[in-house]
């Protein structure tokens, strides 16, 4: 199918296929299947933690070419139990968890090897899945490089403070219990699982301020992009971030760079914006460097959001690989 511009996403498209994997733990991963039954598979792993899959991803790829997956990792979106009510058991989700889901998936639907499409945590499940599983990765297409390690977890939640100190000064507020600044996160996980509605509910909201601080030098339209999250989703969201943040993924740390080498013969286009504050480019340039069939293309006038320029990145790096086998 033709794209009126190169940087227009096609057009709307409806799953054909959807259900709810059982995954074990009492979790039911929620999932579907776009574009061309007979088409090249592509996963789309979403970003958070937590955020959910949205229909938008489903319009980068080329429907008459791909067969496009889409799920909700566990505990957010469709998936349930839902992260939002309190009585969700979080021992159950962690990195290792998601993996062993996506291989789960990828048996369930019949499929050998796929592409791997997402972006800022999508990314780091990516890398992790592809690190774990290569022989079931043909290509991998990223946007907004990371890897979870605490470093760029402390550059986020703690770092970036010097950029906007009013709004970090107000995130440090709402968690008093904690005199050291490198315990924020965790600090706010706690408050997540707190019995107390209106105190899930503040940490909720002061998280959800300090993402949209940190996102507010870029040019995106529209309602903040976490504050104008419905309450569920919010919840659901900041309870995950907290909970997988505060364990740094339970990856050793600076483990999917030093593994990057088992990702040798997958090609993989990385995009990157250099003005992105939420996730600085030295980990894509690292990433890199470390990855020879890795390919980065930085946005000079793009942030962690992208824009025109990054969304004309992505699409042309999934037309290019939509004819490989």
């Amino acid at each position: 199918m033709d794209r009126p511009r190169d940087d227009t996403l096609y057009p709307p498209i409806e799953p054909y296929e959807s259900g709810m994997l059982d995954v074990g733990d009492g979790n039911l991963v929620y999932w579907e299947v776009c574009g061309n039954p007979d088409g090249k598979p592509a996963l789309v792993v979403h970003g958070g933690p937590g955020s959910g899959s949205t229909p938008r991803s489903r319009r980068y790829f080329d429907p008459d070419r791909y067969r496009v997956v889409l799920f909700d990792q566990r505990g957010c979106g469709r998936s349930t139990p839902h992260a939002s009510e309190p009585a969700t058991d979080m021992r159950h989700n962690t990195t290792a968890h998601l993996i062993a889901d996506m291989e789960r998936l990828r048996v369930h639907l019949n499929i050998d090897k796929w592409l791997l499409y997402g972006g800022s945590w999508g990314s780091t499940l990516i890398l992790a899945y592809a690190e774990e599983h290569p022989e079931r990765v043909t290509e991998v297409v990223i946007q907004a490089v990371t890897t979870t390690r605490r470093s760029e977890i402390d550059w986020l939640y703690r770092g970036a403070g010097q950029l906007f100190p009013e709004a970090w000064a107000a995130f440090r507020a709402g968690v008093p219990e904690t005199d050291d600044p490198a315990g924020l996160v965790a600090a706010y996980a706690r408050r997540m699982e707190s019995e107390d509605a209106a105190v899930r509910e503040k940490a909720t909201t002061d998280w959800c301020a300090w993402e949209d601080a940190v996102l507010s030098m870029e040019a995106i339209p529209g309602p903040p992009p976490y504050g104008s999250r419905p309450g569920r989703e919010q919840q659901a969201l900041v309870r995950i971030c907290s909970h997988y943040f505060a364990h740094g993924a339970w990856l050793e740390e600076g483990r999917l760079l030093a593994r990057a080498h088992r990702l040798t013969g997958i090609p993989a286009a990385l995009i990157h914006g250099r003005f992105d504050l939420a996730g600085p480019l030295l980990t894509a340039w690292e990433l890199d460097r470390a990855w020879p069939d890795a390919m980065l293309t930085v946005i000079d006038n793009a942030g962690h959001m992208g824009g025109t320029e990054t969304r004309r990145a992505v699409l042309a790096a999934l037309d290019g690989f939509a004819g490989k086998a």
